[in-house]
């Protein structure tokens, strides 16, 4: 599948004004193929066949199904909420087109609202997906903004040194963007700074800044780690592309998009690594080269992804990060790989399954940017650990290759239950009824991210659980239809049972409504307690 015609909000922004009339047939709540959110009681998803009125372009058939449902979004009395269409894609494969929407409110995104509508190649809509937050007008929201963008990104910076230290150099320009956003059953007019760094410490920060007063309303850190994650070095050769320079070589290759590059971080700062001959002898830079170059290829051949972004995104690998650090992470623009304290772990850069889970993280950033808490960051994490497993190929453990301490692995996705990671606190569930539902892991980020991941296994596996058969169909099956669920259908905040009813689209969509792919879907979240 190839997706093209990409339209951002520099080339194209359409207002969808509430308020157009059209004819049509309101979909009722209490029909099977409507899931209502439990906080807003307006639609998850929506699975039916809508009849677009003729003579319309597609963007004003969105327009219009928006309108035309208005009541089951609970937007009669919002008079100051639009719609922005901000991607449209569309899909060779199946004639489909699959438009990405955001909420607004006076203009200003809201956050977490955003939607994905499918039309088929007759230009009706066949299926919604994403989260309508109704009543903003009741809200009493300041929308009167006191703070500049370059104030928010200073107060941003100020908070975040506080956490970890002076920031020498961040690792790339602080963005900021203004957001409608929920806290604590308030909402607030904020400017979203977003923030990479490596040293002192590693983090993808996130800070919700009050642009009427300044205050910080919300922050936390989303560097995607795989906490206690690591590889090891062990003296395999491999092959991968470098560069010519100066004499000497060093460790990028222009081959793969805008390049894939390794630094070494021992100083606290990305220096190129250097050869004076082809062998290099780093072998934790070698890894994190080769594995990096191994992830972009899978995501190319499998998928026709132009890196993470899919616009060439340079692929940046930091190794030796910190004091014998036993994890590895994504910040949202590059990899940081430690070096393992010897006892546990092994230096982390060598393991292809835990790098192809650090940038698959990025993938995810750039499609359905799933909020990385409760069950929208465990779909994140699952996603990871799903393509990790993809690249790798070998089994459905998740970290075999690192562990020092003799453990079999960090988290097996066939049986999870059966590895458990060093907390005491929550193991890993197997099973919707026995998910955890604490404030540790970011409610649970990776504890239920085994959810997912047990449902990908049996898709692809089969096998029976909790007395629910499971006839697999491969993997290479399985990675098209989350792939293409992660893609074109899963919003910021989708939940697990949107999970279940993106994968069941996602697999109508490539090999049919009454296909083996969807029956396999269908019975694997039943087996692990998802409807």
């Amino acid at each position: 599948m190839k997706l093209r015609q990409k339209i951002g909000f520099s080339t194209i922004v359409l207002s969808l004004s509430i308020g157009i009339v059209t004819h049509g047939t309101t979909v009722s709540a209490e029909e099977d193929n409507i899931k209502l959110n439990d906080t807003y009681n307006t639609p998850s998803y929506i699975v039916e066949k809508w009849d677009a009125p003729g003579g319309m372009t597609k963007q004003e058939i969105v327009r219009a199904y928006f309108s035309q449902n208005k009541g089951d979004f609970q937007l009669q009395n919002n008079k100051d909420v639009d719609f922005d269409i901000v991607e449209e894609l569309k899909d060779d494969q199946t004639d489909n087109s699959h438009f990405k929407v955001q909420q607004t409110y006076k203009g200003i995104p809201v956050y977490g609202a955003d939607q994905t509508i499918k039309l088929d190649e007759n230009n009706n809509v066949t299926a919604y997906f994403g989260e309508v937050i109704p009543e903003l007008d009741k809200k009493k929201i300041n929308m009167q903004a006191n703070l500049s963008k370059s104030d928010a990104i200073k107060l941003a910076k100020k908070e975040i040194e506080k956490k970890i230290g002076k920031v020498k150099d961040y690792d790339g320009p602080l963005e900021v963007d203004p957001y409608i956003y929920e806290y604590d059953d308030a909402y607030y007019y904020t400017y979203l700074v977003t923030a990479s760094t490596t040293e002192p410490a590693v983090g993808f920060w996130h800070y919700f800044i009050d642009a009427t007063n300044g205050n910080v309303v919300d922050s936390y850190n989303t560097a995607h780690d795989v906490t206690a994650f690591g590889t090891g070095v062990f003296g395999d050769r491999k092959m991968f592309e470098a560069q010519a320079y100066e004499g000497k070589f060093r460790l990028f290759d222009v081959t793969r998009g805008d390049g894939v590059v390794t630094y070494d971080n021992t100083t606290g700062t990305n220096l190129d690594v250097f050869s004076i001959n082809k062998m290099f002898k780093d072998g934790s830079a070698v890894d994190a080269h080769a594995n990096a170059q191994k992830t972009y290829d899978y995501y190319q051949d499998t998928f026709g992804r132009d890196s993470v972004d899919d616009n060439g995104q340079i692929l940046i690998s930091a190794v030796h990060v910190g004091n014998n650090w036993n994890n590895a992470s994504w910040n949202g623009r590059q990899m940081s790989y430690g070096d393992g304290d010897g006892l546990r772990f092994h230096p982390l850069a060598a393991g292809l399954d835990v790098a192809a889970h650090e940038m698959s993280h990025g993938v995810v950033q750039h499609t359905a940017n799933l909020i990385y808490r409760g069950e929208s960051g465990a779909l994140n994490e699952s996603f990871a650990d799903i393509f990790g497993a993809m690249v790798d190929r070998d089994d459905w453990l998740i970290g075999e290759n690192i562990m020092a301490d003799g453990t079999l692995a960090l988290r097996s996705m066939e049986d999870p239950t059966d590895l458990i990671e060093r907390r005491t606190e929550a193991p890993y569930p197997d099973h919707w009824s026995k998910r955890y539902t604490g404030t540790l892991d970011n409610g649970g980020v990776h504890i239920n991210s085994s959810i997912n991941n047990k449902a990908a296994y049996l898709i692809s596996e089969g096998g029976e659980h909790f007395d629910v058969a499971v006839n697999g169909i491969g993997r290479d099956k399985t990675e098209q239809i989350y792939y293409r669920a992660l893609s074109l259908y899963l919003t910021r905040s989708s939940d697990f049972s949107m999970m279940r009813e993106a994968a069941i689209q996602a697999a109508g969509d490539l090999y049919g409504s009454d296909s083996d792919a969807v029956a396999a879907v269908e019975q694997a979240y039943s087996a692990v307690g998802v409807y």
